[in-house]
């Protein structure tokens, strides 16, 4: 009887604290560092597709949070996603031709935008326009696209 009653509060402590992890890692997975700046300006990419890109997303530059994704929406002219981010006022010396790219954070980690500098002597203002763009590489699709290579070599 002593036995078994050592056994359930271990078991429950067990799943006590599994349930105590999984909610730090989950509220410290779910964006909890909230970008804050004084002054920002607004600029715009376009991208053909933005895979799980979502509101709030950051925007980086060197691996440093620079800005956030504040509006998404489709253009049913261009049939292209059009993302709107804000960039903190301090940052005011990237230049005009540098490009975006929706990167992933880890293998199955959320997505954000990644900016790499240009070589212009003129820079990004409020509303700028990001010209050279890469879209989201979707995991889904480099699956697809291993299987059906891997079918195509076993038929050889």
């Amino acid at each position: 009887m002593q036995q078994t009653r050592s056994v359930e509060i271990g078991t429950g402590l067990f799943v006590l604290l599994g349930m105590g992890a999984l909610f730090f890692l989950t509220t410290q997975t779910t964006g909890g560092d909230d970008f804050s700046a004084n002054e920002t300006y607004l600029v715009e990419a376009r991208f053909e597709n933005i895979g799980s890109l979502r509101n709030r997303a950051p925007v980086a530059m060197s691996g440093v949070t620079i800005g956030r994704v504040i509006g998404i929406r489709f253009d049913p002219v261009s049939l292209e996603a059009v993302v709107q981010f804000v960039i903190d006022s301090q940052f005011n010396q990237i230049p005009d031709d540098s490009d975006a790219s929706i990167l992933t954070s880890g293998i199955l980690g959320s997505q954000y935008i990644g900016l790499r500098a240009g070589g212009s002597d003129t820079y990004l203002e409020d509303g700028s326009e990001v010209l050279f763009t890469q879209s989201a590489i979707l995991l889904e699709n480099l699956i697809g696209k291993f299987l059906v290579n891997a079918g195509s070599k076993d038929e050889d």
